[in-house]
């Protein structure tokens, strides 16, 4: 593995302080940033190195922060196991075929999922606005969403939450509990996958660390802005979305340029 240099350990500290604080505000798409802000911030340049490491590190930041979301009444236990378990199956069959695929296809389609997602984002705003009620969880609905949803995190090295909150509200969560509760299968999928890269020796555990460190801190932070700002959460999604737009665009160039198209 790559020697990091003081500067790029304080900014894996900085990026990791990010991606928690992100995961514990929004939830779902919060992990993506943890791939660009390894490569292009922190200057990790092995795609599969940087995938296996984010995948660890989001995963443990993901099981901290559902700690204080379960302790505020946020997480629907049956909901939340229904989702992870099927969907760790389809997150190590995503791993698998995530470690056979090139680095650049990776980043590539990579920076495509930031643009859905972002997509995505923007136009469930009015279904969310709708769904603030408690209704009883749909489990049929649950269990195949996870399935998908893990396939998706694997391959990708991510959470997979941006499909999992909406998914947990369509079944009939609030937003808030669909936050709280995304986090045991963002850490499920992002453990799953972490250990089939590890067994293939593409974990940077220093990494790791220094992401889990500033993560647990942004998280706590995360956590207790989702909880204070409630409803008002939709408008940084909003904004959220915006910057995605721009990271996904700004992956894509380099890629296009890496290949002589641009």
């Amino acid at each position: 593995m790559p020697h990091l240099s003081a500067v790029q350990m304080v900014l894996a500290v900085l990026s990791g302080g990010v991606v928690g604080f992100t995961l514990g505000l929004i939830g779902g798409g919060g992990s993506i940033l943890a791939v660009p802000l390894l490569l292009y911030v922190v200057g990790v340049h092995n795609p599969h190195v940087v995938i296996g490491s984010t995948a660890l590190a989001v995963a443990v930041n993901a099981y901290l922060n559902l700690v204080p979301h379960w302790r505020q009444g946020n997480v629907r236990w049956r909901a939340a196991v229904a989702f992870a378990l099927p969907g760790a199956i389809g997150a190590y069959v995503g791993s698998v075929l995530g470690k056979l695929a090139s680095g650049r296809l990776l980043l590539f389609l990579f920076a495509l999922l930031m643009l859905v997602i972002a997509a995505r984002m923007v136009r469930s705003q009015r279904r969310r606005e709708a769904s603030e009620a408690r209704r009883p969880v749909r489990i049929g609905r649950v269990i195949p969403t996870g399935l998908v949803t893990g396939g998706v995190s694997g391959f990708f090295g991510i959470g997979g939450g941006f499909l999992i909150v909406p998914g947990l509200m369509f079944s009939g969560l609030p937003m808030t509990e669909a936050i709280g509760t995304s986090l045991f299968s963002v850490g499920t999928f992002g453990l799953t996958t972490a250990v089939s890269y590890a067994v293939s020796g593409m974990v940077d555990w220093l990494i790791v660390a220094l992401y889990i460190g500033g993560g647990l801190v942004g998280g706590v932070l995360g956590v207790w802005a989702c909880t204070g700002l409630g409803r008002n959460v939709h408008r940084l999604q909003q904004l959220f979305a915006g910057v995605l737009v721009v990271v996904a665009g700004y992956m894509l160039y380099v890629n296009l340029t890496e290949l002589h198209v641009l």
